[in-house]
């Protein structure tokens, strides 16, 4: 028991932790006229220090505004302007920095013709060739599998499927919360992603924060033999909360921006990736309780899910407090 304790605490340190230094690198690349361009890269900072990431210029182009850089909220900003004698179709981009610091960089490239090109470099493939005309396929992948990671590295979402999954023991009912929780997020990240609906992030990460502490104290009160509203309807306080949720996903994909020619697309894509990534973590969790179910006596497992609950609320809590003090 002292071993999955410490154990568990050390994925509390690398929650808080990760949850500060996982940010995706972005580098945007409009053509304000022909073959002139406006570049913005947003780049994660540590410490306040910015990360080693730069992208190298075509031969082709040449500076026509210095690069300027500040930080917001610990991302750098650095803008410049270039212009370049050729098309940038079938020129490659380099961007130096990704190898050494493990990082990711979502690149995106809109043309005065509302062509845009969007692609996931990462330190294997840190290259990226402009093809002539925008490939639907590649939108596909790059906006499921952003879908995909951030929903596994969204940790506050993770953590209010795992308390609905402590909670809600029948499989059957399981499957109607998860789904109710779906649709719910589905909804309202397609009407806030579309800006027909808007809510300031900052209260809804709160929000969120509170119904993961809200599903804790619920665990606790059915231990106690008080059964709550979760345990009786799981998948309408699913349904109400993942509303907010949803807004937290829009939150993220507004920040990485879609492609004007295929709006559409791109967000059924995010929105399948967050749905994939969901269903991994889901079974991920189901197998492992199976597993503990057949190999750990009923009152370990009993003592560890009390640990697990306590430090749910722990987190959510912190998280809370850090979110409203943000306002």
């Amino acid at each position: 028991m002292k071993i999955i304790t410490s154990l568990l605490l050390m994925f509390i340190y690398c929650t808080f932790s990760m949850a500060d230094e996982i940010k995706l690198s972005y580098l945007e690349i409009k053509e304000i006229k022909t073959q002139h361009y406006s570049v913005l890269l947003k780049l994660a900072s540590t410490d306040n220090q910015k990360l080693p990431i730069n992208m190298l210029m075509p031969k082709e182009c040449s500076l026509t505004l210095p690069k300027t850089s500040h930080l917001v909220n610990s991302t750098y900003l650095d803008r410049w302007q270039m212009k370049c004698t050729e098309s940038l179709a079938d020129k490659t981009l380099f961007i130096e920095g990704l190898k050494s610091t493990g990082t990711d960089l979502l690149l995106r490239l809109e043309l005065l013709s509302g062509v845009s090109h969007s692609k996931l470099l990462s330190s294997s493939t840190a290259s990226y060739r402009i093809p002539k005309d925008a490939s639907s396929w590649q939108i596909v992948q790059t906006y499921s599998w952003l879908g995909i990671t951030h929903i596994l590295l969204g940790f506050d979402h993770l953590l209010f499927i795992f308390a609905l999954l402590l909670i809600v023991k029948n499989m059957r009912r399981l499957l109607w919360t998860i789904t109710a929780f779906t649709l719910a997020h589905s909804l309202t990240m397609v009407v806030a992603t579309l800006g027909i609906i808007h809510l300031p992030s900052a209260p809804v990460e709160a929000i969120i924060a509170l119904s993961i502490l809200f599903l804790a104290m619920e665990i606790i009160h059915e231990k106690q033999g008080k059964r709550g509203i979760t345990s009786r309807y799981p998948w309408i306080i699913a349904f109400i909360f993942g509303l907010l949720h949803g807004f937290g996903f829009a939150g993220a994909l507004a920040e990485i921006g879609l492609p004007q020619q295929a709006i559409t697309l791109a967000l059924i894509f995010f929105n399948i990736g967050v749905e994939l990534g969901q269903l991994l973590f889901v079974a991920t969790i189901v197998f492992i309780v199976v597993m503990l179910q057949r190999l750990s006596a009923p009152a370990l497992l009993n003592k560890l899910q009390t640990t697990v609950v306590y430090m749910i609320g722990g987190i959510s809590s912190f998280w809370l407090i850090e979110r409203i003090l943000s306002f």
